[in-house]
Formats: structure tokens, sequence, C-alpha cells
């Protein structure tokens, strides 16, 4: 059966199994229902539901958080109850799957986000049957493409919401399909869950072992004492201890350390400028590179010869949000002419001083906190200057055992990344099984059908009727002449 309503075109979309339905979402609900369906008092307590408080892809909110009424009435949100389905209509929060049922709101009702989208159910759908529907990744991925508006700024239209069908079973054959989807799914969350620890366990693991490769700390490399370093009016801590024979110096000593470039952008039409490739602070990631986006700046030819990467320049990043502080990779020329933006720093080693592994496995692991402690704070960016990171405690092996060193620390960071790699199979092995799911209950096959269950043809064509009633009975009389 299909409705006479424009439709958008979704997977799936297709042949349904004896009594269920097409219908539109806009025929299903009441989209953006204004205020509650009982009036409040000003003094009465309600949640409130920030987009931060709707998690991604579980279908639940927080809404721990309660507000007087007459304090949030004259405020621009979005009011809400009990049941309603939330959909958060601007990116990047409609592709992570910020879309919930709302549950255990304040005597039932609550203001959010102005970037909701609100479905109350009319009868004929149920919310929970609604939610995890939405959450499909094939059904975000459609609406992503159908979003308007601004870089940055765009959102799912609300005809494009209303006009999109959905398969509508029988009414208790909906909840049966709910209470069968979310007996998996917690079982599929479990895994997930567990998986996400190993794999966080395991990157923790790396870092300790890299970071204590750097130390001399695997392997038999002797009994491990203080060296000293000169002060440098810098907070170091308490350095490690290191295997006789190496000794601790500071950045600036073992590499020319320098900035990169400051975007003009009155100077991107200079004719005189050529177009080169740039890595900014969201390519270099703690222990690698992320090049599937890297952007393109002009500069003068002087200034690109200047910071043109070179296979081993060592990369850190200046700052951004505390995490990403002094965090960085190895440049192995991946890309001609490459340069970089002025939030990340290139230390370019020098005579060979220090393999660039040893430095960047160090710079990851004691360089985190040393930069966490020297760095300075502006409300959410942090940034380290360059004055600063030069000052970097580095240890320096004795040059002709680190070859050895990085093969030794490169072998146990095999291993770790065995149990790494099985991690992430499993992360991906559980999307792969939500999807299967999620796909056989909306065709139709995950519970049986009871052929006492009231068709949603039958509901559906009841529910319209009522609706047009309604609205005929609200429409208002003409005036005689």
């Amino acid at each position: 059966m299909t409705t006479g309503a424009e439709t958008a075109e979704v997977a799936g979309d297709g042949e349904l199994p004896e009594g269920w339905a097409w219908a539109t979402v806009g025929e299903l609900c009441d989209v953006n229902p204004r205020g509650f369906d009982e009036p409040l008092s000003d003094d009465e307590l309600l949640s409130r539901v920030p987009m931060a408080a709707v998690e991604a892809e579980t279908g639940r909110l927080d809404p721990s958080f309660h507000v007087r009424f007459g304090d949030v009435k004259k405020k621009s949100l979005t009011s809400f109850q009990e049941e309603d389905v939330l959909f958060a209509k601007i990116t990047p929060c409609m592709e992570n799957g910020k879309i919930a049922l709302a549950s255990g709101l304040l005597g039932k009702r609550a203001v959010g986000s102005t970037e909701f989208m609100v479905l109350r159910s009319i009868g004929a759908v149920a919310p929970r049957y609604l939610m995890h529907y939405l959450l499909q990744t094939h059904v975000r991925r459609q609406a992503q493409q159908n979003m308007i508006g601004a870089v940055g700024q765009r959102r799912v239209p609300r005809p494009y919401l209303e006009a999109l069908r959905i398969p509508v079973p029988p009414l208790p054959e909906q909840h049966r399909i709910v209470a069968k989807l979310e007996e998996h799914l917690v079982r599929i969350q479990v895994g997930e869950a567990a998986a996400k620890v190993a794999l966080s366990s395991s990157q923790d693991l790396a870092e300790q072992v890299s970071g204590q490769g750097a130390l001399g700390g695997l392997g038999s490399h002797g009994p491990l004492v203080d060296h000293a370093l000169e002060d440098a009016g810098v907070s170091d801590g308490e350095l490690p201890k290191l295997p006789v024979g190496w000794s601790w110096t500071r950045l600036g000593e073992v590499a020319d350390v320098v900035g990169g470039v400051t975007k003009d952008s009155k100077k991107q039409a200079d004719p005189a400028y050529i177009e080169v490739p740039y890595l900014r602070v969201a390519n270099v990631q703690r222990g690698a590179l992320d090049l599937k986006n890297v952007s393109t700046i002009r500069v003068s030819a002087s200034k690109a010869q200047a910071l043109r990467l070179e296979s081993g320049d060592v990369l850190l990043n200046e700052g951004g949000d505390r995490d990403k502080l002094g965090r960085g990779w190895i440049w192995e020329g991946q890309i001609e002419n490459c340069i970089h933006q002025n939030h990340v720093f290139r230390a370019r080693i020098r005579g060979a001083k220090i393999h660039p592994r040893i430095l960047a496995w160090h710079a990851n692991s004691f360089g985190k906190n040393w930069c966490d402690r020297n760095g300075s704070q502006v409300v959410n960016l942090a940034s380290i200057s360059l004055r600063k990171i030069k000052l970097l405690p580095v240890p320096v092996p004795p040059t002709d055992i680190q070859e050895d060193l990085v093969k030794e620390v490169e072998r146990s960071l095999a291993a770790v990344q065995i149990g790494e790699q099985l991690a992430r199979d499993a992360l991906s092995g559980a999307v792969e099984l939500r999807t299967s799911l999620l796909a056989t209950a909306f065709e139709g096959r995950l519970v049986s059908q009871d052929p006492t269950d009231e068709p949603a043809p039958v509901l559906l064509a009841r529910i319209r009727a009522e609706r047009a009633a309604h609205i005929r009975k609200r429409a208002p009389r003409r005036k005689s002449i």
C-alpha cells in the first residue's frame, strides 16, 4: 500500500509483509507540535535536555537536569514530552545519530535545543519503533544527502522528514519487534563496550611500550640511573631514569624547530603566490598522520621552500584542545611539496643525533604531560610556544644502539597491535551485526506475525479519517455576506 503523499526515496522501499503498509512520517506524527498537551504553571519543574544530553546512536538521553518552567518559557527552546521522538536536524549531530526517545522526563515534559525536530506519534506508530527506524545508518545517510544550508550549519529540512516513508506493521507487531530488537541490541552493546575497553587498553599499552622504549625501559640496556639536565626555567618535573651511557638534552639542541605558515586571506589572490598542500592540527595525530583530507594554501615561493617538509621531520602540534597539545608523528614524504600551518611545529633533527621514531615516541608519552604543564590555556584552547617546545627534555641514547632500539620497540608494538586490530575487528563486526539486525526487523523477518492483529492499512485509514474530521471540525465558518 502506498500513500498519496509525496515520498522520500529510501533504501528498502518495496514489498512489505502482509498486513504492513508504507506511510510517511507526516502521516504518522505531529511534527514539531506546539507546547504540551497539558499547560504548566510557572513554578512547575521540568527536564531540560541540551544536545549534549542526547547520546549518539543509542536512542537514550539524560533528563536529569531540571529547570523551573517560568524561567525558560520565554526562551527560544523546543518543547517536548514523554514518548516524543527527538531528531537532531543539524550537522554533524544528525549524522552522529543524536536521535532519541524522550523518556524519564520530570513531570513527563521537557525543553531542549532548537536543533531538535519533535515527532509525536498520533497512534499508528510506536515511538520506539520509529526511533530505531530513524537510527539506521542508511536512513541518516539519505537524510544527510538532503540537507540544506551553509557549510557547518546544514540541516535536514522539515518537508524532507515529513515525506520520509517508513514501513508500518500492525501496532502489536511493532511492539513485538521492538522487544526482540532491544533484546538483541543489548547483547551487541555489551560486546561493543567490551571491544571499546579492549581498544582503549591496547592504545594505552602501545603508548606505554613506545614511551618506555624511548627511555630504554625495554630489553636489557643495563641499570637505569639518574641523569642531570640543566635547569631551563620550565617545569620539567621528575625526569625518568635512563640507562648508563644515555643523556638528557633539550629538543632545541638536537633539532631545528620552526613554526608553520599563518593563513593570510588577503594575500590568497596574489598572482605571485603558489598553491601548495599544508598540514593542519587535524592531520597530525598521536602516533600517526591522517592524510585523508589535506588542504591547500597559497604562499610565496620562498615561504613554500622554507617550510617544505622532508622525510624524517617530526611534527608536533602547537595547540588546540588540550589532548592535542604536543602530539605528533613523523613525516615520510607522502605528499610532494607539502608544508605545515602555524599550529604545527616541525622538528628537523640535526646530524642524526636521535632517531626520529625515538623522538616521536618520547614526545607522545613523556612530552604529553610536559606540554600540559608548560602550555597555556585560554577558555577551551591550549597552546605551547615555540620557545618552550624547544626546551622539551629529550633522552639521547648512544648513536650505535639507536637502530636496534627502534627495532626492539617496534617488535613489542607489533604484538600490542595484534590485540588492537582484534578489538577494531570486533567493533566493525558489531556495526555490521547491528545493521543486519535492524534490516531484518524492518523487513518483517525478526518476529512472527499474528493473524489476529489489526492490519496497518486498516489502522492508518481510521486515523486518517479521524484526523480529517478533526481538521474539518476546527475549520472556521465562512461569514455570510
